[in-house]
């Protein structure tokens, strides 16, 4: 029994040990509040130095760590809380709720992004022994919140502390990311990600279908056109597409649709009515009904209200 807990007391000081040297690192390359790039494109780190608001995001593939606070993800009914103790994957483009929930100017909330290409894990999956055939089954949730493991943390402080030298980037930065990638896809839940590039498997199939609506999102959609592209029927595409985004085909085009025309509005500074010409919409009172239900107020005001919380916490 002592053998026991003394081992247990060993893997949580590491543990400890990983995310305060995380803490630190990200601490001192994100020192304002926001999302911050970093010399490695796939690789984003974030600060909150208070609670934010719930409010809409569009999450792309991605792993997220916290090292420090806390913040919690809502698709359709079901809430992923991530902290030091539990990491976020996201498998497909989501339109997701966020919200830091746990985080103070002396103690801020900081977490780091790693996009996930999904041709890295089936380049992966050719070398490990992932048993996909076994775990192939109707698709769950494209997200979902795993146990933090030391090795995982290990691999992405290798990956960080490769930021302190540039140079060795493009060399090393590839195997730092593919030993990330390959922790998670052993960690737990990790045969979800190996569903995804199954090709045959309906998770792979309705993750093709999330990427042609994500390439088309302007177009009419035709549902059994977009069936067939991904063979399965119609039925069949609409009750598998739900389980795994928690919203109908339709429903997601939409969301689609109000995220490009916020990005519109907020970065390259278009009018509600440019902007939801822009992104298909003829009628601009159903444009604003749309989006004020989504995000929470009407185009203008909500867009004035995103610059000034963000001049504020400047």
């Amino acid at each position: 029994m002592s053998h026991v807990i003394s081992s247990e007391l060993i893997a949580q000081h590491s543990l400890n040990a990983q995310q305060n040297e995380l803490a630190d690192r990200i601490a001192r390359l994100a020192t304002e509040d926001g999302l911050h790039d970093t010399a490695l494109a796939p690789l984003k780190l974030a600060r909150r130095s208070a609670p934010t608001p719930c409010a809409p995001n569009l999450y792309e593939p991605c792993l997220c760590i916290v090292v420090q606070g806390s913040k919690i993800a809502i698709l359709g009914k079901q809430i992923y809380q991530y902290d030091p103790l539990n990491y976020l994957v996201v498998s497909m483009t989501l339109p997701m709720l966020g919200q830091v929930t746990e985080a103070t100017p002396e103690k801020p909330y900081l977490s780091l992004r790693l996009n996930i290409d999904l041709e890295q894990i089936a380049a992966l999956i050719l070398d490990v022994d992932a048993q996909a055939e076994a775990e192939r089954s109707a698709p769950t949730s494209a997200a979902y919140a795993a146990r933090v493991s030391p090795s995982l943390l290990e691999a992405v402080l290798r990956l960080m502390r490769l930021l302190d030298t540039p140079e060795d980037l493009r060399v090393l930065a590839p195997a730092a990311i593919r030993e990330v990638l390959y922790r998670a896809l052993l960690g737990d839940l990790g045969h979800r990600l190996r569903d995804l590039v199954v090709s045959d498997s309906r998770s792979h199939r309705i993750a093709h279908a999330v990427e042609l609506l994500r390439q088309n999102y302007l177009e009419p959609l035709r549902i059994d056109a977009l069936a067939q592209a991904v063979h399965m029927s119609a039925s069949s595409l609409h009750h598998h597409f739900k389980s795994a985004t928690a919203m109908s085909p339709l429903q997601f085009q939409k969301q689609l649709r109000l995220h490009e025309a916020r990005r519109l509005m907020l970065v390259d500074g278009l009018e509600a009515s440019t902007a939801a010409h822009r992104v298909g919409y003829e009628s601009p009172s159903q444009f604003s009904r749309e989006y004020k239900r989504l995000f929470g107020a009407p185009p203008r005001s909500e867009i004035v209200q995103v610059r000034s919380s963000a001049a504020s916490s400047a």
